[in-house]
């Protein structure tokens, strides 16, 4: 086996692939500066701000997997060289994530009630309400980025939204410190100050990114209406038929780790905070294959606008190979580093030794994660969404949870026990979705010969 045809692409990948990773740190960053900052007023101000973000992150994973949508079809068209087909793409995918975003905002109101329902403390619950509520408005500029987001990666552009990203937590950091605790003759707003940063973010980072698409010249001929044009029914069917099965996609994986946490929580503070600590390291090295996963999706797509079906299988295990020698890389330093990275987050011996062994689980579930992960950007990048979505809730809740479940309890294995269920679940996927890819990118090359023969 010749790895150099697959290693070549290393330099390609990583360049597309690196302002994504930097870009999903900076959405981590802006939940990290809000538990930081609103952690300084106390116990309960902390807790309503997790509590609040419990709903908007399923919300947020529901838009972002509509908006995903929008990549592959853009990457086709680039590929094609069909900048119409692109710019309708373009067009209706963001119309699509305004439409969403207003939708996400309502049921946001709506749900509030389910807050109540949580047997939280009643102090908390009354300071999250607010916090929701304006949150939750942050979700029509929040949505309407991600729809020129996409875009921009579908054109493998993928340094815009990062600068944009990037930028707007600066602006979280300094509305958060001015409004949270009163500073320059602005109200002490606290928790709901940290609320009123975030939306002030987004807005700031959606129009950013706007501008500067709009000046770059690659983008010119995507920002107008062409007399041809107008508002396609068909359009919204053929995103939707994507984007509907993603969300589900992201669905099926955020609740695992969400029942993963409440699984956690039935062992004790000790075993939740242990859990937290390893989620929390698992979650900064995902997003290098987060990165790597979207990669895939540009890539293939590109590939599949060409008609190239066998550079496109050669470009996506170039991807697969890389992702998998990083998260090995990451899994032994799990390993060598257990004892030591748990203590940076808490002073408890028993926590510190719980997060240790969930360490080593997770070094492994680093490889399944990572493969899984950009096999199904691959598949994306196919516009093949249905199976891949049955093959999420297969591996994730038909073996995943079960395992989870049954070891989980305290007289089994306890929390190793849960992890491995997440293990289990995200091996199985990976599996699946290798197995599906080989599958349909054989097919196609086999198909493609016969037409030109």
């Amino acid at each position: 086996m010749q790895f150099s045809k697959y290693t070549k692409e290393f330099r390609t990948n990583t360049i597309i692939a690196l302002p994504i990773m930097l870009g999903q740190l900076g959405h981590i960053l802006v939940a990290l500066a809000d538990n930081l900052m609103v952690g300084q007023l106390g116990a309960a101000q902390l807790a309503a701000v997790s509590l609040g973000n419990s709903l908007v992150f399923i919300a947020l994973s529901l838009g972002i997997g509509f908006s995903f949508a929008i990549t592959p079809l853009v990457a086709e068209a680039d590929g094609a060289a069909d900048i119409e087909k692109g710019r309708l793409h373009f067009h209706h995918g963001v119309i699509m994530c305004a439409v969403n975003g207003l939708l996400l905002f309502v049921i946001l109101l709506l749900a509030k009630p389910i807050l109540y329902m949580l047997d939280q403390p009643e102090e908390v619950v009354a300071l999250a309400i607010p916090y929701l509520e304006i949150v939750a408005l942050s979700m029509i500029p929040l949505m309407i980025f991600q729809g020129f987001k996409q875009f921009a990666d579908g054109l493998s552009q993928t340094r815009p939204a990062m600068y944009a990203t990037l930028l707007a937590n600066i602006v979280n950091v300094i509305f958060n410190y001015i409004l949270i605790y009163g500073i320059w003759g602005f109200p002490r707003l606290e928790v709901e100050g940290a609320a009123w940063g975030t939306l002030i973010s987004r807005f700031f980072m959606v129009v950013l990114l706007v501008v500067m698409l709009r000046k770059q010249e690659k983008f010119a001929s995507y920002f107008y209406w062409g007399n041809n044009e107008h508002i396609r029914l068909e359009e919204f069917k053929v995103l939707f038929k994507l984007g509907f099965p993603t969300a589900l996609q992201m669905l099926f994986e955020v609740a695992i780790f969400t029942a993963a946490i409440f699984l956690s929580g039935i062992l004790g503070t000790n075993a939740q905070a242990a859990n937290q600590i390893a989620l929390n390291l698992a979650s900064m090295t995902f997003m290098i294959a987060v990165g790597l996963g979207v990669t895939a999706t540009i890539r293939v797509g590109n590939q599949k606008g060409k008609g190239d079906f066998i550079n496109l299988r050669r470009i996506a295990f170039s991807i697969f190979l890389q992702v998998f020698l990083i998260e090995a890389l990451f899994a032994v330093g799990f390993i060598l580093l257990k004892d030591f990275l748990p203590p940076f987050y808490i002073d408890n011996p028993e926590v510190i030794l719980l997060a240790s062994q969930l360490l080593v689980v997770a070094a492994l579930f680093q490889l399944s994660d990572g493969i899984q992960v950009t096999i199904l950007g691959a598949l994306r990048g196919l516009q093949d969404v249905n199976i891949p979505t049955a093959i999420c809730f297969v591996a994730y809740w038909i073996i995943g949870f079960p395992v989870s479940w049954y070891l989980g309890k305290a007289k089994q294995l306890g929390s190793q026990g849960i992890w491995l269920g997440l293990l289990a679940g995200l091996t199985v996927s990976a599996i699946l979705m290798y197995w599906r890819f080989n599958y349909l990118t054989k097919k196609l090359i086999i198909k493609n010969q016969k037409r030109l023969s």
